[in-house]
């Protein structure tokens, strides 16, 4: 298949990538607006057998396990990582990797949503709508030919751009692709998240219409008393959020033990069973909490915390039963319905101002979502866009800061990073600068690989592994890698044989590394995989293979970025030291230029002036402690203690070629 020239030719890298991302944001836009038009067709289907057949709403017993089991089904065929609520898998996608997400899951992932919500499944559709949206990116920047990290940005950019077209909230969306997807608030990553946030956005509601997702009255606060109230609220939010988050591990650990097929169907008749006790929590739940925001709901506030409650074991259990949607919608859910029953249960006892049920529903929104996803700026920034308002800056604030304060000590994992953790994946914050991030793949790696073909007997394939010490071999046709055999995989098959080839008993399609991949994230795909080593694959092209990482590299990248570090530190030392020098003498650091009479010359025959005292010399990421033998080269930076009159006629010296300084170098030969 043949793509448009300017899609694969390197002419420019910054104007390309903007175009990608727009591209990106159509898509994602596009995206939404097929899985919102499959929701309501599978929606409406439902509806209609529930009001055609004799049992009424008692259908729903049948309807929902069915549809999450065929949700489940058809992600166990084709692709198991369309379960769940999408956003997890895509953090995997980038740290294990490097943004690789099959193109098939843009297709699956809006049919196994649609079936499970469609069917009354509790869950959102923006977890999924981000994921359509990452897999699009990962795509086109394949197509692209884009290196590693370029490729990752797109897939943020395609997840931000997926939040901003369900909720039409750009400015949400970038800084969710940020702050939850590449966990970094990088300038050099915002103009492409702002084009494909902006283009999904403008996509999907032009074609779907201009109205917001809530309908809401604007409030503001009147009261600055009413703050303490609403800190109170983020301290509420928590224990909601606290019974969500171990549900869904709960759920999920407990799904672990029973058998494949019976899990969605177990799990979709329990949520079954919740949607007849109370109705509201089938489905996204949207229309509800847009009544509950507009104050058109008058249940107690114990029903409404009965309601939060609910929702979140529904939620649970549907993604537990590996049905496919999101949490943020659920989460939004429980927090109007705290947020409403809360300042129900304390108006009668509030004497000062009145206290508005949907405005603290409102900022009971951002509060059970930051506390659940452990993402403050997005949980504010999705309620000032989706709703229109921003009368309630300060509420809102006070008390998404709270929650996600004390969600983080009652529960230090979020929904996000909890199934990453079950996955023995540990990704880092971006404002964790780890030593091994300074260093990349390349400048360790071990080029002109061992490989085998997939004609291959195992038997020559041990024998090849018994001669270089190695446990696994990339396997390469036509150039192309297409797999990796380890000595697991061998024996696995039944040992060593004649009659069975590497193509065999390979693992296709493995993880990849690329040459500026850094080696703390190569470390972590590792460690996650339980590898020992990594195949590392051209920037340009992600199946021309051009090196092997192994673990034993890990020691020499790592010597390596203690060099560098060490330099940086000296630097640093090195000028407190000069700052608190006296004027007569410090230190300083001189450059070797080509030419000089040091260059190619040991310490001991350089014509040093009296009174000056070379201490360490710099030569790239080492630092050398000089001898009399050491050699000095052109390039080196040098450090010396010296007084200004001996500094500049050191420096005078240096800047003299060996021809015109014979008299100076006798004299040091002398002395």
């Amino acid at each position: 298949m043949s793509y448009p020239t300017w899609l694969t030719r390197a002419t420019g890298r910054t104007p390309r990538l903007m175009v990608l991302a727009a591209l990106v944001g159509i898509g994602a836009g596009l995206g939404a607006v097929v899985l919102i038009r499959a929701l309501g067709w599978v929606g409406s289907g439902t509806q209609w057998v529930v009001d055609n057949v004799s049992i009424g709403e008692a259908a729903v017993l049948l309807i929902l396990p069915v549809g999450i089991w065929i949700s489940w089904r058809l992600g166990a065929w084709f692709a198991p990582e369309v379960a769940g609520h999408g956003v997890p898998q895509i953090i995997a996608a980038i740290t294990v990797r490097g943004g690789q997400i099959r193109a098939r899951v843009m297709a699956l992932k809006t049919v196994a949503t649609a079936l499970t919500i469609g069917a009354g499944g509790s869950a959102g559709r923006e977890g999924s709508i981000a994921q359509i949206g990452s897999s699009i990116g990962s795509w086109l920047a394949r197509v692209a030919r884009l290196g590693e990290n370029d490729m990752i940005v797109l897939v943020a950019a395609g997840a931000g751009a997926g939040i901003s077209a369900t909720f039409n909230a750009p400015i949400a969306g970038m800084f969710f692709a940020m702050e939850v997807i590449l966990r970094q608030f990088s300038l050099r990553h915002l103009h492409t998240i702002i084009v494909a946030s902006v283009a999904g956005a403008v996509v999907a509601h032009t074609i779907i219409g201009e109205e917001l997702t809530f309908n809401v009255t604007a409030y503001s606060l009147d009261d600055p008393r009413l703050l303490l109230l609403y800190g109170v609220l983020g301290v509420v939010v928590v224990p909601f959020a606290w019974l969500f988050l171990s549900s869904l591990d709960w759920f999920d650990l407990r799904g672990k033990t029973l058998p494949v097929w019976v899990r969605p169907l177990l799990f979709g008749l329990f949520v079954a069973a919740l949607g007849l006790i109370r109705n509201e929590v089938l489905g996204t739940g949207q229309a509800f909490v847009n009544q509950v925001l507009r104050g058109e709901v008058s249940f107690a506030w114990y029903t409404l915390a009965f309601l939060a409650g609910l929702k979140a074991l529904a939620t649970a259990a549907t993604l537990g039963g590996r049905g496919a949607g999101g949490i943020f919608m659920p989460s939004l859910f429980m927090g109007a319905t705290a947020g409403s029953g809360f300042a129900r249960l304390v108006a009668p006892a509030w004497g000062f101002s009145a206290v508005s049920p949907g405005a603290f529903g409102l900022v009971g929104m951002a509060a059970a979502f930051a506390a659940v996803a452990r993402a403050p700026l997005t949980s504010i920034l999705i309620v000032f866009e989706i709703t229109g308002d921003y009368g309630l800056v300060l509420p809102l604030m006070v008390a998404t800061a709270i929650s996600t304060f004390l969600a983080g000590r009652v529960k230090p994992e979020s929904a996000y990073s909890a199934p990453l953790v079950r996955m023995g994946i540990h990704p880092t914050h971006g404002a964790i600068t780890d030593l091994l991030d300074t260093v990349v793949v390349g400048d360790t790696m071990h080029r002109n690989p061992v490989i085998v073909s997939p004609t291959d007997t195992l038997g020559h394939v041990q024998g090849v592994m018994q001669r270089n010490r190695t446990h696994g071999l990339p396997v390469v046709e036509d150039g192309r890698l297409i797999g990796v055999v380890t000595e697991t995989d061998i024996l696995r098959i039944g040992g060593p044989s004649d009659q069975v080839t590497a193509g065999d008993a390979m693992t296709p399609s493995p993880v990849t590394v690329s040459p500026q991949t850094p080696v703390s994230d190569a470390l972590e795909r590792m460690a996650a995989l339980g590898v020992g080593r990594l195949p590392i694959v051209a920037e340009d092209d992600s199946n021309r293979l051009v090196g092997i990482f192994k673990r034993e590299d890990v020691v020499r990248a790592y010597h390596r970025a203690l060099g560098v570090s060490a330099q940086a530190e000296s630097q640093s030392d090195r000028l407190r030291a000069r700052t608190r020098a006296a004027a007569v003498a410090g230190y300083s650091d001189l450059q070797i230029p080509i030419g000089s009479v040091a260059d190619g010359r040991q310490v001991s025959e350089v014509p040093w002036p009296e009174g000056c005292l070379l201490v360490t010399i710099h030569r790239g990421s080492e630092v050398l402690v000089p001898t009399g033998r050491t050699m000095i080269m052109a390039g080196d930076t040098i450090t010396v203690f010296a007084a200004e009159d001996s500094k500049k006629r050191l420096v005078e010296r240096l800047n003299r070629t060996p021809d015109t300084d014979q008299d100076d170098v006798e004299e040091a030969r002398t002395s």
